[in-house]
C-alpha cells in the first residue's frame, strides 16, 4: 500500500526545485529541462488543489496531503523512465512535509514523512525570495515569504540535504543551477 509513495530504483540523476511559492520553482524547472534536453515533473500538488478550488472553493486540507503525495510519486516514477540522465522535479515529498507543517501547527501525516525522508535526490535547488510575489488562486502567504523561506532551509539543513540556495532574476538563477548540476555530473 505505502508502496505508492516510494521512488522505484533509478540510476538517474535528481534535482528538485525546493522552496516557497511563488520562487520560480516552475520557470526553473522548464528551463532546466530544456538545458539538459530532459523532462520534468510537474507539481502535482497544483493541478489537485486547483481543482479542488475550481469545484469546491475549497483550500487544502490535511486529507488532502496523502493524495497529494501519490500523485506526486506517480508522476516522477513515470517520467523517471522517460527522462535522459537527469531528472528535474519542480517539487517532493519533503516540501509537501514542509507545507504540512506549517500550515498544520506541525503535524505531518507519519507515511508522508516516512517517504519524504526516505526517498532520495542529488541535489535540491532552494529558491530565494528576492522575485516580485505573483499571486493566483492557490498562494495565499505574501506576507510570511521570510519565515517559509527559512523553514524550507532549516529542513534541508536538519535532513542534510545537498543544497545551493538560487539568487537572482532567472537568467542568473539558471547560469548558477547548470554551473552546480554539470559539476555534479561529472
Amino acid at each position: 500500500m505505502e508502496k505508492k509513495y516510494r521512488q522505484q530504483p533509478s540510476s538517474i540523476f535528481k534535482v528538485v526545485l525546493f522552496g516557497p511559492e511563488s520562487t520560480g520553482k516552475t520557470t526553473l524547472s522548464e528551463q532546466l529541462a530544456r538545458h539538459y534536453n530532459t523532462v520534468w515533473v510537474p507539481e502535482y500538488a497544483r493541478e489537485y488543489l486547483q481543482d479542488k478550488w475550481n469545484n469546491e472553493r475549497k483550500t487544502c486540507e490535511p486529507k488532502d496531503l496523502l493524495p497529494i503525495a501519490e500523485g506526486q510519486m506517480r508522476l516522477e516514477n513515470k517520467l523517471t523512465k522517460k527522462a535522459t540522465d537527469i531528472l528535474i522535479c519542480d517539487t517532493d515529498l519533503l516540501e509537501t512535509k514542509v507545507y504540512s507543517e506549517a500550515y498544520y501547527i506541525g503535524h505531518c501525516d507519519p507515511i508522508l514523512e516516512k517517504y519524504a525522508l526516505e526517498n532520495k535526490y542529488d541535489l535540491y535547488l532552494l529558491t530565494y525570495i528576492d522575485i516580485p510575489w505573483e499571486e493566483d488562486d492557490l498562494r495565499d502567504k505574501p506576507n510570511e515569504r521570510e519565515r517559509m523561506f527559512s523553514y524550507f532551509k532549516n529542513t534541508l539543513e536538519k535532513y542534510n540535504r545537498n543544497f545551493i540556495i538560487l539568487t537572482g532574476d532567472k537568467k542568473k538563477r539558471l547560469q548558477d543551477a547548470v554551473e552546480q548540476i554539470d559539476k555534479l555530473l561529472q
